[in-house]
């Protein structure tokens, strides 16, 4: 299975009216700190408070008759929960997401609030996956991953062709393009579509310290598995390999990877609260970590770089810690 240009396209078309183009903001001071254009997609403000929404409607719309009726399943730590409830509410199906019993309260309860049944799983001993199916076959419903499905990657895209569009309109052309990276599906996706519609603009990806899965297949030239030692504040980003079949994608359009550490990541939480006047969550704020960080070396004085703030579902109480400077 592969996604294409046409595919993104087809998404685009799907999700207008259903989901939000986000604005493409732009910060004098921060412009001034890294002494160069910066261009942010704030998915921050879509639905569901995440890019998460766009691959999981283009997904669910296409389902109909039975498939419709008996309902998808999905495994989440949130964002991609929170999509996949929101999406089945809107086109009147049912859903039930696995998630980890660990996950931020603040993404379990919205993901309820859409109208989903929440099953909770311990991510140190139990199979997420295996959950899932098991639960698919039981009620014949579709399983809906939050990365690796061409639908997914399609509608995720659809975010790097408004951001080409917007950053046009503003009379920008962009040197470099940066998302976050997990399984992968946001990253091949608006690359996909930023690299179709800018084929000079660079694209770098960005993960958290301890979770370069990635970066390290992208050198080894196939898929590589890691076995993380800990856990990050970046509770969105921390699979464990890319997808099977956004890894080819991939390979085709990334330019390099980064990575930043929980203290990077905390900073930039602040500075988007303080700075940009945005909440954003940690998975979300990778991409300005890295930056704020210095870890972009092709982040060039002078050059216009794109960058996506993801997310914006982050638990109160640990965002009220990083703002104090305590986490």
């Amino acid at each position: 299975m592969s996604v294409s240009f046409a595919d993104i396209e087809a998404a685009a078309t799907r999700l207008a009216g259903h989901a939000v183009e986000t604005p493409l903001i732009e910060s004098p001071a921060l412009n001034d700190r890294l002494g160069c254009r910066v261009l942010i997609k704030a998915e921050t403000l879509q639905r569901a408070g995440a890019f998460k929404f766009r691959g999981a409607y283009n997904r669910l719309v296409q389902l109909e008759g039975e498939e419709k009726r008996r309902g998808v399943v999905a495994f989440s730590s949130g964002n991609h929960a929170q999509g996949v409830a929101l999406a089945a509410k809107l086109l009147g199906m049912p859903a039930l997401i696995v998630m980890p019993s660990d996950a931020p309260a603040v993404k379990v309860a919205a993901t309820r609030s859409y109208g989903a049944d929440v099953l909770l799983y311990d991510r140190l001993t139990e199979d997420r996956e295996a959950i899932a199916a098991k639960v698919a076959a039981e009620r014949a419903a579709v399983v809906v991953p939050a990365f690796d499905d061409p639908h997914i990657i399609a509608g995720q895209g659809t975010a790097g062709i408004e951001l080409v569009r917007q950053a046009k309109a503003l009379g920008a052309d962009l040197d470099l393009f940066m998302a976050p990276v997990s399984g992968g599906g946001l990253l091949a996706g608006t690359s996909l579509a930023v690299r179709h519609l800018s084929p000079s603009t660079d694209v770098v990806g960005v993960e958290p310290t301890g979770f370069d899965d990635t970066a390290q297949s992208l050198v080894k030239g196939e898929r590589l598995e890691i076995k993380p030692t800990g856990r990050s504040y970046c509770d969105a980003l921390e699979s464990p390999a890319p997808g099977k079949i956004v890894f080819p994608i991939l390979r085709k359009t990334v330019s390099g990877m980064a990575d930043v550490t929980d203290a990077e990541v905390a900073e930039a939480m602040r500075y988007a609260y303080t700075t940009l006047k945005l909440v954003v969550e940690p998975g979300g704020s990778v991409c300005l970590a890295a930056l704020l960080a210095g870890k972009v070396p092709l982040a060039r004085p002078g050059s216009t770089v794109a960058i996506v703030l993801s997310g914006a579902n982050v638990d109160p109480a640990f965002y009220a810690q990083v703002l104090a400077g305590e986490a």
